[in-house]
């Protein structure tokens, strides 16, 4: 697993390259067949500023593509995260609730947001691709 910079305006942006991307800033990790982990890029935490408190889906809810799977509430607005596959929540990052700074200081890792039973991963940019559109964003 690889980390590195890229630059969008006046912001250096930390991109993993083990992750898969959506166009509204989630990451998905893909954990064995249909299993995959889902948090929010460094470039959205960095837009949010200071997360303050995280609204989680429930262990054994149906999650459509797109839809909403948590809201984020930061010091700066409240934003949804989407999901990016169909499928069912087996689990939720319940630190998140007692601590949403996680979000900020680790996206890539403790902050992650839930593990879904996807029925199919496709449709994700991989890192490459992400730093493309990032690049592209002023």
């Amino acid at each position: 697993m690889g980390r590195y910079e890229v630059k969008v305006g006046n912001e250096s942006i930390a991109i993993d390259d083990s992750l898969l991307y959506t166009e509204s800033d989630e990451w998905v990790k893909v954990e064995g067949e249909k299993k995959v982990r889902v948090g929010i890029s460094d470039y959205a935490q960095k837009q949010l500023k200071d997360i303050v408190g995280v609204d989680l889906p429930n262990v054994g809810d149906e999650v459509e593509k797109g839809a909403t799977l948590a809201v984020l509430e930061s010091v700066k607005a409240t934003a949804e995260v989407y999901s990016p596959v169909k499928g069912k929540v087996l689990e939720v990052n319940e630190r998140l609730l007692d601590e949403p700074e996680l979000l900020n200081k680790e996206p890539y890792d403790s902050g992650w947001i839930a593990l879904i039973d996807a029925e199919k991963v496709e449709g994700l940019m991989d890192h490459k691709k992400y730093a493309e559109a990032l690049k592209s964003r002023k």
